[in-house]
C-alpha cells in the first residue's frame, strides 16, 4: 500500500497550483476531515472525505484512487469525487455571472482625447 501525504495529493489533484500553497492551507485550517483540522504530512487513504477551502471555492472531497504525481486535469479528476453541496455550486455560479469585467463603461470616466480638446477649446476661447 503506497502512502501519499495530504499536501502532495491535494497538489496532484489540482485543487492547488503549487503543493507549498496546498501546504500553507493545510496549516491555516483550510482543510478538514470530519470537522477537523489536519496535518500536511497526514497519510491519504481511499474513502477519507475532506473539506478543502481555495481561494476560489469551498470543496467536499472524496478519494476515490491515490495519485502521487501531477497530471492533467482530465485524468485528474477522476482520482476524486466531487461531492460539493449544490448551495456552494449554485453561490458560485451566481458570483461568476455577476463578475465585473473590469472595463470601463462607455462614455463614463476619463474623458477622452476628443472630450479634452472640446472642454480646452471651451475655456480657452475668449
Amino acid at each position: 500500500m503506497e502512502k501519499i501525504r495530504l499536501d502532495k495529493y491535494l497538489w496532484s489533484i489540482r485543487l492547488f497550483k503549487t503543493r507549498s500553497i496546498a501546504s500553507e492551507a493545510i496549516d491555516k485550517g483550510r482543510v478538514k476531515m470530519g470537522g477537523v483540522a489536519v496535518k500536511a504530512s497526514r497519510a491519504v487513504a481511499i474513502g477519507d472525505e475532506y473539506e478543502v477551502r481555495t481561494e476560489a471555492r469551498k470543496w467536499v472531497i472524496r478519494v476515490a484512487d491515490l495519485l502521487s504525481k501531477r497530471v492533467q486535469y482530465s485524468e485528474a479528476i477522476k482520482y476524486y469525487e466531487d461531492r460539493t453541496p449544490e448551495e456552494e455550486l449554485e453561490r458560485i455560479s451566481f458570483q461568476a455571472a455577476s463578475f465585473h469585467t473590469g472595463k470601463r463603461l462607455s462614455k463614463v470616466g476619463r474623458p477622452t482625447k476628443k472630450d479634452r480638446r472640446d472642454m480646452d477649446n471651451f475655456t480657452t476661447e475668449d
